[in-house]
């Protein structure tokens, strides 16, 4: 099997989802610690441009969140709800509060890979091709990577 090492994003041809794939020197644990964890969280997600700050964090199965990353004075705020938080799955809604009629369902898993590494996979299931593409110029992909590699320095520096 191959190392992923850098985020690999894919929109499906035939369904409207994103798909993300990226290994990770980390058990699976310290995956969903880094995506439920809210201090951890604003630490690594999006990207190095913007700074992320929780205005409400919920990380149970029934819970929701809410977060606002800025650049300046510019602010994109950002909400959703914990569906399912399992050891190696999370299950939640995603909406750009720019966009509120647009609401993602995220499916991440870990796949644990053996000699410590684990390969995360994502997708983000919309309600039409037009959004899946919106969502794919938006510059999502450069949000993905650059935090991606916030995570993996995290992990290498021992913080997750």
């Amino acid at each position: 099997m191959n190392e992923i090492t850098e985020a690999m994003v894919e929109a499906d041809p035939a369904l409207p989802i994103v798909r993300v794939v990226r290994d990770f020197t980390a058990t699976p644990a310290q995956l969903l610690r880094a995506h439920t964890d809210p201090e951890l969280f604003v630490r690594w997600v999006g990207p190095d441009a913007l700074s992320t700050r929780i205005d409400h964090w919920d990380a149970r199965t029934g819970g929701s969140w809410r977060y606002v990353s800025t650049d300046g004075d510019t602010e994109y705020w950002f909400h959703g709800c914990f569906h399912e938080i399992g050891p190696r799955r999370l299950v939640q809604t995603f909406t750009y509060e720019g966009a509120p009629d647009g609401v993602a369902l995220e499916t991440l898993w870990f796949e644990e890979l053996g000699g410590g590494r684990t390969r995360l996979h994502s997708q983000s299931l919309v309600d039409s091709f037009e959004a899946r593409d919106a969502i794919l110029r938006s510059g999502m992909e450069v949000g993905v990577a650059e935090g991606y590699a916030k995570l993996e320095r995290m992990l290498d520096d021992g913080a997750v």
